[in-house]
């Protein structure tokens, strides 16, 4: 069926305002989404009702403990997993701080650590601060700068008997590469017996994830960059999560499996608004579906498969346009094909800041810089230079809105 981008639409707030008349489009994605209806939703209900900390027998506690573990469940079925693989954090970063701490513990001086250069800095300084801290070797895996993929064919030389974990990204969110994560988790069995780490953070919006299926250890994302709140979900399979010795305070010490990363009271509201984000999600599944889908896990596959497939047709449609404008350097995968719908690019002869400012007041909201990924912009050569362009879509955008920054682009080309 058509992908039902008007409903979509009208149940993003955000997507209704305007400035001085003038509408916005949305192209900042990558760096965090706007919230759907049923998220902004359930955050308001769970405040307005009544709030309370966790573990009382009194109405609102019962009711906020009911909202979080169906929260739990509900980002369960997103992933693959169970309720008790799942843990709620402020963000990624923090979670993965928390993971690497953690684990750290039981490492050794000349233990060893795989990182890419093409991974956010939240899943490399976490590593780089444990190898510090314990006298660690750490080990790099390359990625093409003129493809913009990982040199995956490089992983087992990098990999021994003392390799403790390999932390790698499912897609960059810096020029969009999504990677061979099970691919990359079968290279790492077959040479030594390390924990592999996902940052899932920017393939969750746009592709459908089965952690059995990735076959990772451990998997972090963020629902903010997926149509909720500013939430941090890790997941991890349950037999390594038990073994972690996390850090916690000393009534919490016998909590099983993921909830002992869930430090202190956490956000009930936040919770309550990435359920909000996963019953939106069924309901598009519901849409794309029809009623042959019985249950949530399915449904929600079927709303990230439909938004691959819309994705990737209005994702050609802006690589098709970026290909016009004079000057224009892509980074990353030339076409829709191994990369998600988040693109990077120079065009000569101006100034990455000075693009975004350009487009900002044409009321088209993109990034500039290096967007945290520090190793991938050194790589590339342009850490003097300003960084890149990012432009990226989401399942809400629409083809107007790719026309309107393509003509953009070309106007504040032709002003030069």
């Amino acid at each position: 069926m058509t992908f039902p981008i008007e409903a979509v639409r009208a149940r993003f707030p955000a997507l209704a305002v305007t400035d001085k008349g003038q509408p916005r489009a949305y192209f900042d994605a990558p760096g965090g989404t706007q919230a759907c209806a049923p998220a902004i939703a359930a955050m308001v209900a769970h405040l307005e009702r009544g709030t309370a900390n966790s573990g009382g027998p009194f109405a609102s506690s019962v009711e906020t403990d009911a909202t979080s573990d169906a929260a739990h469940a509900a980002m369960a079925d997103l992933l693959g997993g169970s309720a008790d693989e799942i843990a709620f954090g402020p963000n990624m970063t923090s979670l993965t701080f928390a993971v690497s701490r953690a684990l750290a513990q039981d490492w050794s001086a000349g233990d060893e650590l795989v990182l890419t250069r093409l991974d956010h800095d939240a899943n490399v300084s976490p590593w780089l601060r444990a190898a510090e801290d314990r006298d660690m070797k750490v080990r790099w895996l390359d990625f093409d700068p003129a493809t913009g993929r990982l040199e995956t064919g490089a992983l087992a030389a990098l990999l021994g008997p003392r390799t403790r974990l390999v932390a790698v990204g499912a897609a960059s969110n810096a020029i969009g590469t999504l990677n061979d994560i099970p691919g990359i988790v079968a290279i790492v069995r077959q040479h030594c017996d390390a924990l592999v780490f996902v940052d899932a953070v920017q393939s969750v919006p746009h592709v459908p994830v089965d952690v059995q299926a990735l076959g990772c250890d451990l998997l972090v994302c963020s629902p903010y960059k997926f149509f909720g709140p500013h939430q941090g979900v890790l997941w991890g399979r349950a037999a390594v999560l038990e073994r972690i010795n996390a850090y916690k305070v000393r009534p919490a010490r016998s909590l099983p499996a993921a909830s002992r990363f869930e430090t202190g009271t956490p956000s009930f509201e936040g919770q309550a608004g990435v359920l909000g984000t996963i019953t939106y999600l069924e309901w598009l599944g519901t849409q794309v579906g029809g009623d042959r889908i019985n249950d949530r896990r399915g449904r929600l596959r079927a709303a990230m498969e439909a938004c691959v497939a819309y994705e990737r047709e209005l994702g050609e449609r802006l690589l098709a346009g970026l290909a016009t404008i004079p000057g224009l350097k892509l980074y990353g995968p030339p076409t829709m094909a191994g990369r998600v719908p988040t693109f990077a690019f120079t065009i000569a002869g101006h100034h990455p800041g000075d693009i975004a400012k350009a487009l900002a007041a044409r009321n088209i909201f993109v990034w500039a810089g290096h967007f945290y990924a520090v190793e991938v912009i050194a790589r590339l050569g342009l850490a003097d230079s300003g960084g890149l362009v990012r432009v990226g879509l989401a399942h809400y955008s629409q083809a107007a809105e790719v026309d309107a920054l393509i003509d953009a682009l070309r106007a504040i080309v032709g002003e030069s």
